[in-house]
């Protein structure tokens, strides 16, 4: 689902134009982006929480080169799924693996 189809689905849901819904939308967006860039966290009960972790610098491999470098430190966002968002995703059925294509048969190349 893209943005479109989640302002989409939430203008249905709530009995709103799509004009309302996405300025709400970004309006949520903004709030996460500036409190995130803060350092402070944003918890929401049963949803999930947003917060900066620091992730320490370590050893890497450039892969075109096989050359060893250091990967600076640097802060990421991080999202910790609630207690009923983890439920909803895990009653989910996992999406099928796409079968692969029918080999030709050697009859098929005979007929040539």
């Amino acid at each position: 689902m893209n943005k479109t189809e989640l302002i989409d689905a939430i203008a249905a849901r709530a009995q709103t134009t799509k004009t309302q819904t996405a300025t709400i939308l970004n309006g949520f967006m903004e709030t996460v982006q500036k409190t995130l860039a803060k350092g402070d966290t944003i918890q929401l009960v049963g949803f999930g929480t947003f917060l900066v972790a620091q992730r320490a610098s370590r050893e890497g491999r450039n892969p075109a080169t096989g050359k060893t470098m250091t990967i600076p430190a640097k802060k990421v966002v991080k999202f910790r799924p609630g207690k009923a968002l983890a439920d909803a995703a895990a009653a989910t059925k996992a999406p099928r693996k796409a079968q692969p294509a029918a080999k030709p048969k050697a009859a098929a190349a005979k007929r040539k």
